[in-house]
């Protein structure tokens, strides 16, 4: 059954009129939505969902709503009314829904991280974990200020590293294509043309041959295991295992492994800076830490330094036993937390690395370039001798 949207008018305990949206089946499942957050429906009127756009949201939603979020508190504006005018701004419908739903669990007094907590597919783990912390030590402002600069500072990373791949991945992909083109339908007309004039095919072009003779016969058994091979690399991202030995390839790969590295470890100490200025305990900054580094590597190594600092160790405890982050990060955590300013320097770090990670992504280019040059080159000379040969055999037998 399809869900309808109903914008409601309402009283609260205090006779405050309250404003907002319901989302349910029919009239009598919103009325009863309503009423369950502690409301006495006025009217109750249903909404035409096309008056917006459905589209999905995403980071820059995320990004823009943490933004407004920090100027309204900031600014002392009642946290309810400031996020109905926010959601009557949004022109996605999914985005309306998310502030309209958090705005009116808000004011029938829900925390503001209990009615984000609603939505864990737009907000995630870690800054559900933040803003509870938040509310609890009373440094909402601080932290959502810092919660903005982390969600930028991660998007313009993940654009620059996306810019640095795309032209490579174009190229690459352009080329394949036309390698595939050549060898299912030139060449086995090449080659069927030198045969009937008698003359003998090279190893290299029957071997081109029987690919793309195999590949016009069986076209479907190609595009099935094409899509069991796209369906099976969807389901092993899923698995840790598999992801473990990919990323360890992939961490021995040079240039490459540094720009991962320096990724993951710049993204560990951002959300530990964040969580321990967000007052959340050490232990459990750690754990956030490692899942959000996203490397199995490193979320193996936030577990054993966790565990230890339980058990009562130290930071510069365990540290040694952490194989994934750097030599640097690991002087500059001790020192940090030696000198109490443990934050500070974990944001320290954070930078730098990103700085470090971002000099390499603008190089990547530049590096893979020679690379795809000589992968081109041999493409196009394997294809080139696989035609030219018979061509040569051909001329000598009509000679």
């Amino acid at each position: 059954m399809s869900t309808l949207t109903f914008e409601f008018e309402a009283v609260d305990r205090s006779g405050q009129t309250r404003r907002g949206t319901a989302q349910a089946a029919d009239r009598d499942s919103a009325y009863r939505q309503v009423v369950s957050m502690g409301l006495t429906p006025i009217s109750l009127t249903s909404v035409a969902a096309s008056r917006r756009r459905s589209r999905r949201v995403n980071s820059d939603d995320l990004v823009q709503f943490t933004n407004h979020l920090a100027v309204m508190i900031e600014a002392r504006i009642p946290i309810g009314d400031g996020l109905l005018g926010m959601a009557e701004q949004e022109s996605s419908e999914r985005m309306h829904r998310i502030v309209t739903d958090v705005a009116a669990r808000v004011q029938a007094g829900e925390s503001i991280a209990s009615s984000m907590s609603v939505h864990p597919d737009f907000f995630g783990p870690i800054y559900l974990e933040c803003i509870r912390a938040a509310e609890t030590t009373g440094n909402m402002s601080k932290v959502l200020a810092l919660l903005s600069e982390m969600l930028e500072r991660t998007r313009e990373t993940q654009r620059q590293v996306k810019s640095a791949l795309a032209y490579p991945l174009v190229v690459i992909g352009t080329l394949g294509i036309a390698t595939a083109f050549l060898i299912v339908f030139a060449v086995p007309k090449f080659a069927n043309m030198f045969a009937s004039k008698g003359a003998d095919l090279p190893f290299l072009t029957k071997v081109l041959l029987a690919v793309g003779t195999t590949a016009q016969a069986y076209w479907w058994a190609v595009l099935a295991v094409i899509i069991g091979g796209v369906c099976w690399a969807r389901s092993a991202r899923k698995n840790e295992g598999v992801r473990a030995k990919f990323e360890a390839f992939c961490h021995r790969i040079p240039v490459v492994g540094s720009i991962l590295r320096g990724l993951a470890v710049a993204r560990f100490m951002r959300v530990f800076a964040l969580g321990l200025s967000s007052g959340i305990g050490l232990i459990e900054s750690i754990d956030m830490s490692g899942r959000a580094s996203g490397r199995p590597a490193l979320i193996a190594d936030a577990r054993r330094m966790s565990e230890q600092v339980r058990r009562g160790g130290s930071l510069a405890d365990a540290l040694p036993d952490c194989a994934y982050l750097p030599s640097l990060a690991k002087r500059m955590l001790v020192a940090g937390e030696q000198s109490g300013e443990l934050p500070r320097m974990c944001e320290t770090l954070s930078r730098q690395y990103e700085k470090d990670t971002t000099a390499l992504t603008k190089n990547i280019g530049s590096i893979i370039e020679p690379v795809l040059v000589v992968l081109i080159a041999g493409v196009v000379l394997v294809v080139a001798l696989a035609i030219f040969l018979p061509m040569w055999d051909l001329v000598k037998v009509m000679g």
